[in-house]
This record gives C-alpha cells, structure tokens and sequence, in this order.
C-alpha cells in the first residue's frame, strides 16, 4: 500500500508586486513536493529562490499565486491549505502545524517559558502541564534557567532562536516547518537541535525544513528538493537596478 503523504505541494508559485515600478517580482515558481510522516524533506537553492515564500504559503501567512497545497489532517481529510476558508487554517495551525521562523516576535512582557507554553495552552494543555513541558524543552536546547522568567524580547539572536525551536518542538505538531532552525547557533546547540529533529522524526513528525548547511542536509534529510531562481526574476531584478543606477 502506498503511504500517504502529510503535505503535496503541487505547482506552487508566489510573486510580489512592485507598484511604484509596476513590477512583478517572481518568487518561487512552480514547487511540486511532497512531505511525509517521519520524514524531512530538505529545500535547497540559492537566495531568491523562494523557500521561505514555500514555507510561508503552506502556513498561510502568504497568498498561493497558483498552485495547490494539499495537507492531510489527523482525521485523514485532505485540505487545499491555498483555498481553505480562513477560520479552517487557523484551526488546522493551532492544533497540527508548527513553523519555526528566522525570528522571533513575542509580547515584551511575556516571558520566555511563556511564549513556549503558549501554543499548548491554546491547544487545551493545562497552564501547568504546558509550563513544565516548556521547561524542558528549554532545559533541553540549553537555555540556562535564570532566562525562563525574562521575555526573550531582550535575548541575543541564538537565545531567541532556542526559544523560537522550543515553542516549534514542543507543540506536538503533525507537520513542522523549519526556515534556517540553526543559523544562529554554536556548534553544541546545532548538535541538540539535531538531536531534537531525530527524535521528532521518530515520534512521525513530517518535517519541511530550509537548511544552507550541507552537512546538515546530508545528516537529516529523507528526500531533496533543489529551487532555482526563477528566470523571469533574475531579468526583472536586473531590469530594476539598471533603473535605480544614479546617473
């Protein structure tokens, strides 16, 4: 019996529009992928050529140009994620797909083993039980314990990608998204994330995941997908910075 996909990403493609310069600027053009239970696919290519646009369109925070994103829910229905209603993407988000971004946005006054538990407190998960698995998630990615209490707002750039991975691997989520998880980390950390995604891997996550290291893509992927800059791109970018060359 074939296995069933968790996500099929089908002729997927994003473009932005430039008004001052009425440009249209390609993104990610025409990505067909599939992701599967205890698995990592692995998106790789150059800048520009829209993997993160990818990411970000399965998870709803842009617009599909065209294209179908078709995820498959704990109760086995099969939804285009590029036409679902609004309300039925958020619900789907909350309870089945994590996305841990380059960044991370919280409340300043939240604090960090806050914003952690938060996703599991949405989920149904008792303020206390979500408090104690948020600490050990963070003891687990090596956040020293004096931080739990202060919001992350403050933190260095690999304190808050911890807690952005944190809140990620907590959430038990179905399928997660991972744009870059270890750009900011010190090789120890890098090797606890791993450790991490090896063992989301084992409990049946399906995982997408942006990595430019290629040791790390060898060492964790179960399938590749290369993007290229898309051809139209390239010329109209060249097109926009010939314009802008002060003469």
């Amino acid at each position: 019996m074939t296995e069933q996909a968790v996500l099929r990403v089908d002729n997927f493609s994003k473009s932005f529009f430039l008004h001052e310069q009425d440009k249209r600027i390609p993104s990610a053009s025409d990505v067909t992928l599939s992701v599967f239970s205890g698995k990592l696919t692995a998106l790789v290519g150059p800048t520009g050529a829209g993997k993160s646009s990818v990411l970000k369109g399965i998870y709803g925070t842009y617009l599909a140009g065209s294209g179908k994103i078709l995820y498959r829910t704990a109760t086995n229905d099969e939804v285009d994620l590029a036409q679902a209603d609004p309300h039925c993407l958020l619900a789907i988000r909350r309870q089945e797909i994590a996305f841990v971004t380059q960044f991370l946005h919280v409340l300043p006054r939240q604090s960090c083993e806050e914003v952690v538990a938060q996703p599991l407190i949405v989920q149904g998960v008792t303020r206390h039980d979500a408090l104690e698995q948020a600490r050990t998630m963070l003891a687990a990615l090596n956040v020293p314990e004096a931080l739990w209490g202060i919001s992350p707002a403050t933190f260095s750039g690999g304190e808050k990608q911890r807690v952005n991975l944190a809140r990620g691997f907590v959430f038990g989520a179905r399928l997660l998204l991972l744009d870059e998880p270890t750009a900011s980390l010190d090789p120890y950390t890098t090797e606890l994330v791993v450790a991490q995604l090896e063992k989301l891997k084992q409990q049946g996550v399906a995982m997408l995941a942006i990595f430019h290291q290629t040791e790390l893509v060898e060492r964790l992927a179960d399938s590749l997908v290369e993007l290229k800059v898309p051809a139209v791109r390239s010329n109209v970018m060249e097109e926009y910075a010939n314009e802008n060359v002060p003469h």
